[in-house]
């Protein structure tokens, strides 16, 4: 059983480890920088380690000795193939899929492959003509993808995209694939236990700047139920041919317009977005994933999954978004983030805390819930009118700016929406 937990990551979700954590009965052991040793998670975890990179594998691993599992949150080490592999020659029970998962998922253009056995459809390549986007091989959060509108352009475009990979993943392998320039960005959550997986849903994420997300909602509105039911049952078939264990996300592209729809990859981890999954359906992610970890069966069947009602989480991070998302480190002097019984805050940032200059800017995360989505847009403005953030900039200015958008309040928007925006 795993009683000792070793938590590989940083900010809010290390805190969120830690709650559902604790809340089992194991003890927390969690890896600090030096630049995070007095942050909130540091000092509510059971014990701390000292670590000189977030992405220092045998560092990790050796810093994880004596612990029976590692979960590694996002982001950092949390799809490495390698790293898995490390946890288990320690005899640490990796929180995730099988590394031969993370490698097959890892690579987009041998997931493509995958899932068309599965029989998900895929984006077209460069057969379908101009615009198109050249995406990194092994790349994720919006690094190493460029949009090409002519031929011309082509060749430029592709080197950028490859050294982009390149000095990301460290790899610049690239390829290609039709843009859909009306299309919509629709997630399904699936739990597998290796034998058997069902889905928790579906999530819309098609407001994003430069491809990173910045609002999120469950589920996805005004999508034909057929069209829904299509898209989960594809997301479990590809679990389930993949013998799926842990966590996971399939990504699909949405014809905004036809509703046809595109796998476009799988994130074999917990989501940044998870907490609008758990606030419709009241299942604890962390805690299927540390269950499933620990040997167990899958302890969901799909008609045990009820979904109620709507979420909508939205990104606060440390950037200003009237100077280009600028980053802006440095001591918060006032946190006052909202609270209420629609409301939830998963957050390592309180006042006094500092945002260092070394890692991504996300410094909390906003979510609100209704019994419709027009009632999650309501409390979503309540709470975005609350919210206080001083001593660095912070992007809840724009949210509130989407939040009161007629596009956004209306639903359904797609990965255009920010276009013409504006930064303000």
């Amino acid at each position: 059983m795993i009683r000792r937990l070793f938590i590989a990551n940083r900010g809010e979700i290390a805190l969120r480890l830690i709650r559902t954590a604790r809340r089992l009965g194991m003890t927390t052991i969690l890896a600090v920088s030096a630049a995070d040793s007095d942050s909130l998670p540091a000092r509510l975890a059971d014990e701390v380690r000292p670590v000189g990179s977030y992405l220092d594998i045998p560092d990790i691993v050796a810093a994880a000795d004596g612990c029976d599992a590692i979960h590694p949150g996002y982001g950092f080490l949390s799809e490495n193939a390698a790293f898995a592999r490390a946890a288990a020659a320690a005899g640490i029970v990796f929180v995730g899929p099988a590394p031969e998962t993370l490698d097959a998922m890892g690579d987009k253009l041998q997931a493509r492959r995958i899932a068309a056995e599965a029989g998900l459809p895929a984006v077209p390549g460069r057969e379908g003509g101009y615009p198109l986007l050249i995406k990194a091989v092994a790349g994720g959060g919006g690094r190493g993808i460029k949009r090409v509108d002519c031929e011309e352009d082509l060749d430029a475009a592709m080197a950028m995209a490859s050294a982009e990979a390149q000095a990301a993943f460290g790899n610049g392998e690239v390829y290609v694939e039709k843009f859909i320039a009306s299309g919509r960005h629709v997630e399904v959550q699936v739990l597998g236990d290796g034998m058997r997986a069902v889905h928790l849903g579906d999530r819309d994420c098609s407001i994003q700047r430069r491809f990173q997300k910045l609002v999120e909602e469950a589920p996805a509105p005004l999508i034909p139920d057929d069209r829904r039911e299509a898209l989960r049952g594809a997301a479990v078939r590809l679990a389930e041919h993949l013998h799926y264990r842990g966590a996971g996300t399939i990504e699909f592209l949405v014809d905004a317009e036809t509703f046809d729809f595109y796998f476009l990859e799988m994130n074999a981890r917990l989501q940044v977005e998870h907490p609008v999954t758990e606030a419709v359906t009241g299942i604890d992610l962390v805690e299927q994933q540390l269950q499933i970890a620990d040997g167990q069966p899958l302890s969901l069947t799909q008609d045990m999954v009820r979904l109620a009602g709507h979420a909508i989480e939205v990104r606060i991070n440390a950037e200003d978004p009237a100077h280009d998302f600028r980053p802006s480190p440095g001591r918060v002097t006032r946190a006052a983030w909202p609270a209420g019984p629609a409301i939830r805050v998963d957050t390592h940032v309180a006042d006094g805390s500092s945002v260092p200059p070394l890692y991504d800017s996300l410094i909390g995360k906003l979510i609100v819930s209704g019994g419709d989505r027009a009632e999650a847009v309501a409390w979503l403005g309540e709470a975005l009118a609350a919210l206080e953030i001083k001593g660095v900039a912070s992007t809840a200015v724009l949210h509130r700016r989407i939040a009161a958008d007629p596009r956004f309040v209306a639903g359904g928007v797609d990965t255009r929406f920010f276009e013409g925006f504006g930064n303000g």
